[in-house]
């Protein structure tokens, strides 16, 4: 359950910045869909506004990692911080932009395997090798 009121589209209407934010998310996306995520972000609108410019910086338009990385790397990130919207939301999209069944298996592997691999690096404290540091 949301800790904060999911706006509906009327009420979104009625708040100039966050009126203009969902339908500039429309417009990006080229979809009615707007996901929960900025329905909760609405009870802060210069939250909102902020959170969907950067987001839109980064994620469309041009892009040298290409859309589905960009989406692979954020269910990575997504996945390291818990954060099961994102991992889903994220998932999604990334499918929706042509990544595939096997691309997803191998991300996962990746995934565990950098965790495991953080994890017994953390707890032995290796020291950064000379040749790793810029």
């Amino acid at each position: 359950m949301a800790t904060v009121k999911l706006w509906t589209d009327e009420e979104a209407a009625a708040h100039p910045v966050v009126a203009r934010v969902f339908a500039d998310i429309r417009e990006t996306r080229k979809t009615d869909f707007i996901n929960n995520f900025w329905r909760g972000l609405a009870n802060h609108p210069e939250v909102l506004d902020r959170t969907w410019s950067q987001l839109k910086s980064v994620m469309t338009g041009p892009t040298t990692l290409g859309p589905v990385v960009q989406e692979m790397i954020y269910i990575a990130v997504s996945t390291a911080n818990a954060c099961s919207y994102c991992v889903h939301s994220h998932t999604a999209a990334a499918r929706a932009k042509g990544m595939t069944d096997d691309q997803h298996a191998e991300l996962l592997a990746i995934i565990g395997l950098a965790a495991q691999t953080n994890h017994l690096v953390t707890g032995m404290q290796i020291p950064v090798d000379e040749a790793f540091l810029v």
